[in-house]
């Protein structure tokens, strides 16, 4: 050959035929994971390798066939809806008529038998058709199809991808701790992520990319063995769309979110692997506690789960985590910034080393000193990041006392740096009494400034209560000062969103220990309700019972228009207020007064102008109304039964209201007046 150029071009492209060739070799013999990963990075699996690929990924090689068990019957219920379902995905695949007419019968097959060995009923919005879409392209046995398929809904796409499930409020706790700015845009214009990731989700983007980009996502997905990957996945492509959405502020609902469903579409090959490495990248960042905590809530065999993903204010963090990466000394991946907001004399007795103290009781007793230690904690934190120092840490993690009824301030101020737009903001699983119990074999090591004699998990009576009940007079004024009341103080908090502004009622309702004070007899329109004392009080007792109905019973209860109601003839005054549910939360709602009945209307989330009716109490069934000494807006309504001195209470529900005392006046006026009728 007389062309040297010739000559190389013709040496390179050998070069290349011999590595694609070896590569092929290699991955056809390969069956362990970790060798494949390494064979592939930096590489496309050849279109030839991938079933045998994705088999490895799977763990499927050599599985018995499971279809062999199956009797052929389609015979189900749904057999109509699954065969409609199966010609459209099959008609997706582009193949010749004829092929895709035989998928199609494949595809019925193998679902039909996925639901009844499973005993699960089908919904085309299962998603069902979709995941299994892609197995359908490889030269595989029906068997292996069948186990593929199984295997991947098994370990690595979420359970309960429906309406507000789980793995949607995983993911919004994901996007807060690293974007929350976004997050918080997203939520002023009422775009949930089941909204925009549920067809992402259930699908693992099927419906949401070109085969082409699939293939490579799945490709990835499947080598890394990760199914939290997903997640950041997701989370990496609604934040590079950011700016476009911020752009977008002015338009509508509608065209917001066909520009985040529309990002997946924007996708090509050639980018997956950036988009992987971001997504690692975006998880690296992130605390691991979540996985372990949430793994059998979302994937493998189905468990009786809490409610603690759909309750969570902000990403959680395990004492075991937050200790071991603090004594680590390593100094990528996260670092966390630790804030004890304990009160001082708890903190004085014991606490981290390097943890930072800011009271969370501050927050409501002295703003302005709160206001202070957190810019303060703000300047710490960035001279130990630039000096390198043992404490330094760009992730915020606030450490309570592990006591619920203290910790409520503490989730109030967690609810302040989140409405602030605070990135990588955590708490502390258990706070300090999980802290105690971890370091319980060497705590002198451990806990700086220890002391057993005052220590609460040491010496629980240390910290005991001891305020007793205080007399008021009406005339006095509540120490609300110049905050103007609850509702005001807490206005700008409750503007960061609604799941934060759903979580506030939680940190407020049991703030206070017990002062209560009866209305004086002399009040106008002061009579005994039933010969008994008066039912109105200023309170701060604990009420923590009985609260209202579940979000399963809300969904059975009656549907109503607003508006309609609220302009009925027979209403005398109608109040819009939060209702503080069973789980803390603070639901949007209406307090209806009529001459005889109290109706509480909720708001239906995502239903506008639309509410269910909750409760309906007959005026003669409230046996007390009392109300916060230092938040008069916070309404506790009981109600039950009355036989001369003695109150049974069968029901508590606590409201904040804006301007209480006229709301509460009122219906102390339509209950006399009804009791005067009797």
């Amino acid at each position: 050959m007389s062309d040297p150029r010739a000559f190389k071009n013709t040496c390179v492209l050998y070069m290349i035929s011999f590595r694609h060739t070896d590569l092929v070799l290699a991955l056809s013999k390969q069956k362990d994971v970790d060798r494949l990963r390494e064979l592939c990075r930096g590489r496309k699996i050849p279109a030839e390798n991938r079933a045998d690929v994705w088999k490895v990924c799977l763990n499927v090689v050599g599985k018995p066939d499971a279809l062999s068990s199956w009797d052929g019957l389609l015979d189900l219920q749904e057999q109509d809806c699954i065969r409609d379902d199966c010609r459209k995905q099959a008609t997706k695949l582009r193949l010749p008529e004829d092929e895709a007419e035989e998928v199609a019968r494949d595809m019925e097959g193998i679902i039909t038998f996925y639901c009844k060995s499973r005993n699960e009923k089908y919904h085309s919005t299962s998603g069902l058709t979709e995941v299994l879409a892609p197995f359908m392209t490889l030269e595989l046995p029906m068997n292996d199809v069948y186990n593929c398929f199984y295997a991947l809904l098994y370990k690595y796409i979420p359970r309960n991808c429906v309406r507000d499930g789980k793995p949607f409020h995983l993911f919004r706790l994901l996007l807060q701790y690293h974007d929350p700015e976004l997050c918080s845009f997203l939520e002023s214009k009422k775009l949930w992520p089941d909204m925009y990731c549920q067809r992402w989700l259930r699908s693992l983007f099927v419906v949401a990319c070109e085969s082409e980009v699939l293939r490579a996502i799945w490709d990835l997905y499947l080598l890394e063995a990760d199914p939290f990957l997903v997640f950041f996945l997701m989370l990496v492509m609604v934040i590079n769309g950011r700016d476009t959405l911020f752009e977008m502020e002015h338009e509508n609902k509608t065209e917001l979110l066909e520009t985040i469903s529309s990002i997946p579409l924007q996708l090509e090959e050639d980018d997956i692997e950036d988009l992987c490495s971001l997504a690692q990248y975006y998880a690296s960042r992130t605390p691991q506690s979540f996985r372990k905590d949430y793994y059998n809530q979302l994937f493998g065999i189905k468990t009786i789960n809490s409610n603690s993903l759909s309750q969570a204010l902000c990403l959680p963090v395990s004492i075991s985590e937050l200790v071991e990466v603090n004594q680590s000394g390593k100094k990528d991946g996260v670092r966390f910034f630790v804030v004890d907001c304990r009160p001082a004399d708890q903190y004085n007795s014991g606490h981290l080393p390097t943890a930072f103290h800011l009271d969370a009781n501050l927050m409501l007793q002295a703003p302005s000193e709160f206001a202070t230690a957190a810019n303060a904690l703000f300047a710490t934190q960035q001279q130990s990041i630039e000096a390198g120092s043992a404490a330094s840490g760009e992730h915020l993690c606030f450490m309570g006392s592990g006591r619920e009824e203290e910790d409520q301030y503490v989730h109030m101020v967690i609810a302040n740096f989140l409405q602030k737009k605070s990135k990588y903001v955590s708490i502390a699983c258990g706070g300090y009494l999980a802290l105690h119990d971890l370091l319980s074999d060497d705590l002198s090591s451990g806990l700086a400034d220890h002391s057993p004699s005052t220590c609460i998990v040491c010496n629980p009576e240390a910290f005991s209560d001891t305020d007793g009940l205080q007399e008021l007079s009406r005339e006095e004024k509540s120490p609300v000062d110049h905050r103007g009341g609850l509702v005001s103080m807490l206005s700008s908090a409750i503007k960061s969103g609604t799941h934060v502004r759903e979580k506030l009622g939680k940190y407020i309702a049991e703030s206070h220990q017990p002062v209560e004070r009866h209305v004086s007899d002399k009040d106008k329109q002061s009579k005994l309700y039933r010969n008994v004392q008066p039912v109105f009080s200023i309170d701060d007792e604990d009420e923590g019972d009985n609260y209202s109905t579940s979000s399963e019973e809300e969904t059975r209860k009656e549907a109503i228009n607003i508006k309609t109601w609220l302009h009925r003839k027979d209403v005398i005054s109608s109040y819009r207020c939060h209702q503080i549910v069973r789980n803390g939360q603070l639901v949007q709602s209406y307090i209806l007064l009529t001459a005889v009945q109290l109706f509480i209307l909720r708001e239906i989330p995502k239903r506008d102008g639309w509410a269910h009716i909750q409760n309906r109490h007959h005026l003669t069934s409230i046996v007390k109304i009392t109300s916060k000494r230092k938040h008069p807006d916070l309404i506790t309504f009981k109600y039950g039964t009355c036989d001369g001195e003695n109150i049974e209470v069968l029901e508590t529900e606590r409201y904040i209201i804006p301007n209480a005392s006229k709301a509460t006046q009122k219906i102390k006026e339509s209950i006399l007046e009804l009791n005067g009728q009797q």
